[in-house]
């Protein structure tokens, strides 16, 4: 049985995952840490698992008493208590930190960049720490991964993606309250997004020659979650000879498709799935990739690479139905 501890629990993503954790059949979730909420009823927070858990907040950690830890913190936190307690962890203790702390390799961690499509072998090979993958750039990822492999990212890539309120967390905000969000779309921090890190390094690590921009433009949109990306390139392959390339990649990976329609965000919300659908138009390759951003964005792929670290079946816990309707 895994045993769970998380720090950071009253957040969008600890609540995603305290949902998904609470009915995975080979876990335990021992206890949920939250400062701010400590003596409280975890339903108090997070009202749907009404009914689902009797846990309690604590402001305590037992890191003896559990063998997977995550952290849903905000970013920047996670690097500092870890540089506070580490010493007071075991050393076989797993680790899935979900903010942006140990995304990028800089020579000061071992954590394993989480995206399970491109590091799933180091997951089952004995890794212990995991830095989760941004949202966008879950998305964005699943998009262009085969082709960065066959060495097919010669150009710029054009990106506009949107994003639901809940990709911003919990705490409201100047461009989170309903009266601004609802009915609205707005660009923010176009070409400048933070992902954009993450999602370079992926790219040259398949394709060392990758030195083209990533032009990527991020919006906020009017729904509550779901990530849309479209993407698209300068290509003079086939779109037969594309898809081939993708179904060959995604062949062995659980969660990610390939459709042959064109795919909308209510295909993917509530799953882990990432939907994606490929398109040739006068020289051009269009890619669309839906995402759950709070599932695949976040607490599934968490999930799913905790999953791995314990050598469980991929999908246990997250046979999970799109909120279609």
């Amino acid at each position: 049985m895994i045993k769970v501890g998380i720090i950071g629990g009253a957040g969008y993503t600890a609540g995603e995952l305290i949902r998904l954790l609470i009915d995975h059949p080979d876990v335990e979730l021992r206890w949920v840490h939250s400062s701010s909420n400590a003596g409280k009823p975890v339903v108090e927070v997070h009202k749907g698992l009404f009914g689902e858990t009797d846990l309690i907040f604590t402001d305590k950690y037992d890191f003896d008493d559990i063998n997977m830890l995550f952290f849903c913190t905000p970013h920047g936190e996670s690097r500092g208590f870890m540089a506070e307690h580490g010493d007071e962890m075991p050393k076989d203790l797993k680790i899935i930190d979900l903010s942006n702390d140990f995304r990028l390799e800089d020579g000061k961690h071992d954590f394993v960049y989480g995206l399970p499509e491109l590091n799933r072998k180091k997951m089952v090979r004995g890794a212990i720490h995991v830095a989760n993958p941004g949202c966008f750039a879950t998305a964005i990822q699943l998009a262009l991964l085969p082709l960065a492999k066959n060495l097919l990212l010669n150009s710029d890539i054009h990106i506009t993606a949107i994003t639901g309120s809940t990709g911003a967390g919990v705490k409201p905000s100047a461009t989170t309250h309903f009266s601004w969000r609802n009915d609205n779309v707005s660009i923010y921090k176009p070409f400048r997004h933070q992902h954009l890190d993450e999602i370079r390094q992926t790219l040259i690590g398949l394709q060392s020659n990758f030195d083209s921009d990533i032009l990527f433009v991020p919006m906020r949109g009017c729904f509550s979650r779901g990530i849309l990306a479209a993407i698209y390139i300068d290509c003079d392959r086939s779109i037969e000879e594309i898809r081939h390339l993708y179904d060959e990649y995604y062949s062995d990976h659980s969660f990610t498709f390939v459709s042959d329609t064109p795919v909308d965000l209510k295909d993917v919300v509530n799953t882990n799935k990432c939907l994606l659908h490929l398109e040739k138009i006068d020289g051009k390759l269009l890619i669309t990739s839906v995402i759950d951003n709070l599932v695949k964005g976040a607490s599934g792929t968490a999930v799913h690479n905790m999953n791995l670290l314990f050598g469980l079946s991929e999908k246990i816990g997250l046979q999970l139905k799109s909120s279609a309707f």
